[in-house]
């Protein structure tokens, strides 16, 4: 491995020596450009990806002063996923250049791609605020560009997320969206009711008893099918269970669906919300009863 860092350093100096010496302007970062491209690809091969990220920017330099934004974008992504073994927020900067570049010259889905990376590594650290920023501007591009199902991917991922962040209406209003949209889609309408359940969930998070019952009445105009469901029995069950303020029957609920159809986690911590504030109100009318 050695041997190829070796090499990597003396390509890269044969490319520094070219772009310092005398040359036609043109050919100069070109020869450059070539050499940078060899040390990168040694760098790689001895699994230095600092050093190979670091001459892909140099690569990239090379092609914008030649004017060829195409391959500087391809460059600075080349430059990211190196970075991306090592330094989340290096990648995140190449990203971002790359998804730039490709905006300048209107290659739109390249730029919604690079787009979702970014959020998708902003969501591995958590930075949820982030990752909804970059989902959203993915959402768009991908839209733009007639891409309907990675568009309506990246708007589950902000509805999930602003749930989390406990922004409900917000995330009530794109699931209930892609909801509406699946239904004149017969690939996506089989995916409804898991939407519409979703929507519910948000619902109930608001413990807001009369929202719940309106939205249940807007679901089954929306989709006649979904009265029928096991989802729209439970969200049924939860707020007659939230009207009456019985949580052992909120929880009897929740456990029989679950007996069924696994809950996930995103599903079970916002059930776990609801139930704290079923059992906080149940608490405080205990107390006045006292």
């Amino acid at each position: 491995m050695s041997d190829q860092i070796a090499k990597g350093l003396e390509f890269e100096k044969k490319a520094e020596k070219k772009l310092n010496g005398w040359g036609f302007f043109g050919s100069k970062y070109e020869d450059a450009g070539d050499l940078y491209e060899k040390a990168a690809n040694c760098y790689k091969l001895a699994k230095s990806w600092d050093q190979a990220g670091s001459v892909y920017v140099k690569l990239a330099e090379c092609h914008l002063k030649m004017d060829s934004k195409h391959e500087a974008a391809n460059a600075y992504a080349d430059a990211a996923h190196s970075y991306k073994k090592t330094n989340t927020k290096e990648c995140i900067a190449h990203l971002e250049q790359a998804l730039n570049l490709f905006m300048e010259i209107g290659r739109l889905s390249m730029s919604a791609r690079y787009c979702k990376e970014i959020a998708e590594l902003y969501e591995h650290e958590q930075n949820l605020e982030q990752a909804i920023a970059y989902y959203d501007k993915a959402a768009d591009l991908f839209q733009g560009e007639e891409v309907a199902t990675a568009a309506n991917q990246c708007k589950q991922k902000i509805a999930q997320f602003s749930a989390q962040l406990e922004q409900y209406q917000k995330a009530i209003e794109i699931y209930e969206d892609i909801a509406r949209q699946s239904l004149n889609n017969n690939l996506l309408k089989y995916g409804v009711r898991g939407h519409l359940l979703n929507a519910g969930i948000c619902q109930l998070c608001k413990g807001d008893v009369v929202a719940i019952t309106n939205a249940l009445e807007r679901y089954q105009e929306l989709d006649p099918t979904f009265s029928g469901t096991r989802e729209y029995k439970l969200l049924e069950d939860l707020a007659a269970a939230m009207d009456e303020e019985e949580v052992a029957k909120f929880t009897d609920a929740v456990k029989e669906f679950d007996s069924m159809t696994k809950l996930d986690e995103w599903k079970t911590t916002l059930l776990l919300r609801v139930k704290l504030l079923l059992k906080a109100k149940e608490e405080e009318d205990d107390d006045d009863l006292t």
